[in-house]
């Protein structure tokens, strides 16, 4: 049974996470004794380079795989015991993700692409209709409310990419790599509008390989060899 944490919790509490895979006759160790918490309202980049388990951590925090050893808890909520339906439910409702690629369905508009999680989840039409409106807004991309992704700037995709990531009103925003395919000034629009989030309270992580836009954020955590090597505060 899921028993919230007492008293007030992080919004992320892993210890000692542990995640191994079997490459050929290998066991290769992703993650060795991760411990790392962050609060509500944190903005921190997960830095390192390729291999250090960057990647693995970003999986764990959005519940798509299990670690082999240690807890983790989701605003107050022990996961690691948590069955794949409840676990499922956990990151609809408390968990944005934002990929480098977009992930746009390409025949939905942007609010089509916007109202899909929101239809996914039962939400009915009319809220449906507002809070697609509403988040649209928020991002500066009324104007472009019925256009397909093929008729939109990369920088317009991705701040969609944002809108369907928050219309949920998630408590945390994962974004791996979320200007990793655009250019330097549709990246800094982008950044611009997931630091707007973080200051209206998400707790915001991202993951990058550029230490310019690492060096933005408040906290800064560096992998090497699936560990914490570094974690400082800005």
């Amino acid at each position: 049974m899921v028993q919230p944490a007492s008293g007030e919790s992080a919004v992320i509490e892993l210890t000692g996470i542990e995640r191994r895979f079997q490459v050929g006759d290998q066991v290769v160790a992703a993650l060795r004794g991760v411990d790392l918490t962050l609060g509500d309202g944190d903005y921190a980049a997960v830095m390192g380079p390729s291999g250090s388990g960057k990647s693995t951590l970003l999986n764990i925090l959005g519940l798509l795989d299990r670690p082999d050893a240690g807890t983790y808890a989701l605003g107050g909520v022990e996961t690691t015991s948590l069955n794949e339906e409840r676990r499922a439910r956990l990151r609809r409702e408390r968990i944005g993700f934002i990929f480098q690629s977009f992930h746009l369905i390409p025949r939905l508009t942007a609010a089509g692409n916007v109202e899909l999680p929101l239809t996914l989840a039962g939400v009915a039409p009319k809220e449906r209709r507002e809070r697609v409106a509403a988040a649209l807004d928020a991002l500066g991309l009324t104007p472009r409310a019925h256009h397909r992704p093929d008729q939109l700037s990369g920088g317009q995709r991705q701040r969609v990419a944002i809108a369907r990531a928050t219309v949920m009103a998630p408590e945390l925003i994962l974004a791996d790599e979320p200007t990793g395919n655009l250019d330097r000034a549709s990246g800094e629009e982008v950044i611009r509008a997931l630091e707007g989030l973080n200051a209206r309270g998400l707790t915001l992580i991202l993951v990058t390989h550029d230490p310019v836009l690492g060096g933005r954020a408040r906290r800064r955590i560096r992998m090497a060899d699936g560990a914490v090597a570094e974690d400082l505060c800005a």
